[in-house]
């Protein structure tokens, strides 16, 4: 139900509430109908300036309002002014009933402004009264309508709390995570996922399609933490109760829930993200995302903006369009020249490298790809491996190795027959974008060549087995793919410490041999 637009909540503003029993108060509300006007002194000590206080009260309303609603004790129906209906010749039940639904309506309004209190025990406390309301809505519902399509469910009290979590200026995401135990209702989630995308289209469009930090995280936040079914047959909890005769409610059909779902990341999704956004909605797409949606496919025009913000982003975004043209039938033939021009100096110098390589080779792992297009990889990485790190040459060389051994046309790069007119100058053209056009089968690896006086010892050994026949079996790139720059040193100090030691044994030995033949 939307807040009241005028609040009404004090009418002893004198009261002494430090020593308000609200236990009390509530028992005789309760019990009598002449306390009515009691209920101000609650609603008053529900805006206390200590928390305690306020908890307090949040639980006196909470068991006030839903035995009223119980009771059916609150006005049914639109509700007219207050002033008018009390003063109208009305039933004195009636008045009744309209004096403490409007007393209600500004409980809810209050509890809905704590929603974003300093305190997140308030928070908490405020949400969680919140949806009790809204199940006891949902059981004895306040608008006399035709619920054909909606059931009974308290619609638009739900909005009023997605809309109070997506808040444009403080961080929810703690509030949000105790909100996901009500996310696990089939009903509550239904309507959530539609208040979400009203929302998000409501606010994203007044500032005008805006990057909204904190704005956006909170609905990321909300929408990351819903877990979707997979089956109709575990549509099973509810916290409205259904019965026979709405059994054509959208809330009670998995179909139904996949179109919000993915309604709803689509319309999030349709605007400009902060870029630390982009790549947390990219890591979980493929799992979280795409499964649940009825046409996967329409994620292109996202995956394709986010390739076109760079870095990792862009390679997460290829994972997503991977899966796509693999499990979905998507013809993206872009894909590996997108792929192929992400191959620059930056990628070994990054912390989501162990991730790039990972996902690159899980791309080129098809043996069925072009051999120029192998080749092309090779070669790219192997001449930009001439100013790679020593702990990214130790994966990128392993990389190449097994790009050859898939693909035997490719030994051509090992051992390029050679010519009486030898070539001044590598053919190879580093700055071509379409590997197609990059001229690599007409080169070699000469770089791994060079890379075999490396100073660092482990990189020379791997550089010299191009030397011999590689053996079939591929190289496990997991072993490399999370080493530090400290494990690469460690391990290099003990091969010198090994080597240093074999000298000074070879040195003493050889001395020893001398003093015995000069004795001699």
């Amino acid at each position: 139900m939307a807040p009241a637009k005028k609040r009404n909540v004090s009418s002893q503003p004198n009261a002494k509430r430090a020593k308000i029993d609200l236990e009390g108060i509530v028992e005789r509300l309760l019990k009598s109908r002449k306390h009515a006007n009691d209920v101000f002194d609650i609603l008053e000590f529900l805006q206390s300036e200590k928390e305690k206080d306020v908890i307090c009260a949040v639980n006196a309303c909470c068991k006030l309002f839903c035995t009223l609603l119980e009771r059916n004790d609150l006005f049914i129906g639109k509700l007219p002014e207050e002033d008018e209906a009390l003063n109208g010749g009305r039933s004195a039940e009636e008045k009744y009933k309209i004096f403490m639904r409007h007393r209600y309506n500004s409980c809810v309004e209050i509890m809905l402004e704590h929603l974003n209190h300093e305190t997140h025990e308030v928070k908490e406390s405020a949400l969680c009264c919140l949806m009790k309301f809204a199940a006891e809505q949902g059981q004895h519902p306040l608008e006399d309508l035709d619920w054909s399509e909606h059931f009974s469910f308290p619609r638009e009290l739900i909005h009023a709390v997605v809309q109070t979590l997506l808040s444009q200026t403080s961080d929810n995401s703690l509030l949000i995570s105790r909100f996901q135990e009500f996310l696990e209702m089939e009903d509550v989630r239904y309507y959530v996922m539609s208040a979400i995308r009203e929302n998000v289209a409501t606010v994203m469009d007044k500032n005008k399609g805006a990057v909204l930090p904190v704005y956006q995280s909170n609905v990321f936040t909300l929408m990351s933490n819903i877990n979707m079914p997979s089956q109709d047959s575990e549509l099973t909890n509810f916290m409205v109760k259904q019965e026979a005769k709405h059994e054509d409610w959208k809330a009670a059909k998995l179909l139904d829930h996949k179109r919000a779902f993915e309604r709803m990341w689509l319309g999030f999704l349709k605007y400009k993200l902060p870029n630390s956004m982009y790549k947390k909605v990219l890591v979980i797409l493929h799992d979280s995302i795409l499964p649940h949606m009825s046409k996967p496919t329409l994620m292109i025009d996202f995956l394709t903006a986010a390739y076109d913000v760079g870095g990792a982003i862009s390679l997460l975004a290829l994972n997503g369009l991977f899966v796509l043209i693999h499990q979905h039938n998507l013809e993206y033939p872009d894909f590996y020249k997108k792929l192929y021009n992400l191959l620059e100096p930056s990628v070994f110098h990054v912390k989501y490298r162990a991730r790039f390589f990972h996902l690159a080779n899980l791309f080129l792992s098809s043996s069925h790809l072009p051999v120029y297009l192998v080749a092309a990889f090779a070669k790219r990485l192997a001449r930009l491996a001439l100013t790679a790190p020593p702990t990214a040459l130790l994966i990128v060389l392993p990389f190449i190795y097994n790009l050859i051994r898939r693909h035997p046309s490719c030994r051509v790069l090992i051992h390029k027959p050679s010519a009486e007119d030898e070539l001044l100058e590598d053919p190879y053209l580093m700055e071509e974008e379409d590997p197609a056009l990059c001229r690599a089968l007409e080169s070699s690896l000469w770089e791994i060549k060079t890379l075999q006086k490396h100073y660092h010892p482990d990189v020379a050994k791997a550089a010299m087995l191009i030397n011999k026949p590689l053996p079939e079996q591929e190289d496990d790139l997991n072993e490399v793919l999370e080493m530090t720059a400290y494990e690469v040193k460690k391990h290099s100090l003990f091969l010198q410490y090994s080597l240093n030691s074999f000298l000074r044994i070879n040195q003493n030995e050889t001395a020893a041999c001398f003093i015995n033949i000069s004795l001699a």
